[in-house]
């Protein structure tokens, strides 16, 4: 390699270097612009409903239908800007079940709700409804555990309701959503079980196995008579 070739080959290396350092510099301001984003909505969607709640008075029944509400409020306004939905899917679940934990209110039935209530709006606009339904549910779980609840029962009834809202779409997103949601239930004891129901399909074999053993028994002592 000649000089001049090898100078070139330098230039060409520490351009691609700083390129590299642009585009990580430009991907990590991204990344903490998305932060700030989603922590603003969290924001904005928990001091809402809990005042909402407050001028309500009726907490119990006015968070579920306040919890519809902000999830259909979403999808409109992601309708409109054409982007965002699932970005902004787990941040607006978050800051209902916030909400709601602010003034007392029934945790686990809202998280229910928001993420039923996100599954079928990301249905009806064409959204990634398995996608959709993971980012809810991370959003509810993690507000449970930040302001303390219980958390293995919310997953629960986040997990069912998302299966719930899917098997009003079809078996294809029942699917879809099933297999999203298993990875995101690691990790909180007995989940899966409880919101995948695999225990049953084992529980038959079983039965029919142990059903033959009363004959043999029967067969074997009819021939030492004999």
């Amino acid at each position: 390699m000649t000089k001049q070739e090898s100078t070139k080959t330098e230039g060409l290396s520490e351009s691609i270097g700083r390129t590299g350092m642009t585009i990580k510099e430009g991907v990590v301001s991204s990344l903490k612009g998305i932060n700030e984003i989603e922590a603003e909505i969290v924001s904005l969607v928990r001091i809402t409903v809990s005042n909402t709640l407050r001028a309500a008075g009726a907490i119990a029944s006015e968070s579920v239908d306040i919890a519809k509400d902000v999830v259909k409020g979403t999808i409109q306004a992601t309708e409109e800007v054409g982007t965002g939905l699932i970005l902004s899917t787990k941040s607006v679940a978050k800051g209902v079940v916030m909400g709601v934990s602010d003034v007392g209110g029934d945790v686990i039935t809202v998280a229910n709700q928001t993420v039923k209530g996100a599954v079928k709006g990301a249905a009806e606009i064409g959204a990634d409804v398995a996608l959709v339904a993971r980012r809810a549910v991370d959003g509810v779980i993690e507000a449970t555990k930040e302001v303390g609840g219980n958390v293995e029962e919310v997953a629960k009834v986040a997990v069912g309701g998302a299966i719930d809202a899917a098997g009003t779409i079809g078996n294809t997103a029942v699917k879809a959503v099933k297999d999203m949601l298993v990875g995101v239930v690691e990790g909180v004891k007995e989940i899966a079980s409880a919101a995948l129901p695999k225990p049953r399909t084992q529980a038959t074999p079983d039965v029919e196995e142990s059903a033959p053993g009363p004959e043999v028994t029967t067969r074997t002592r009819s021939r030492r008579g004999e």
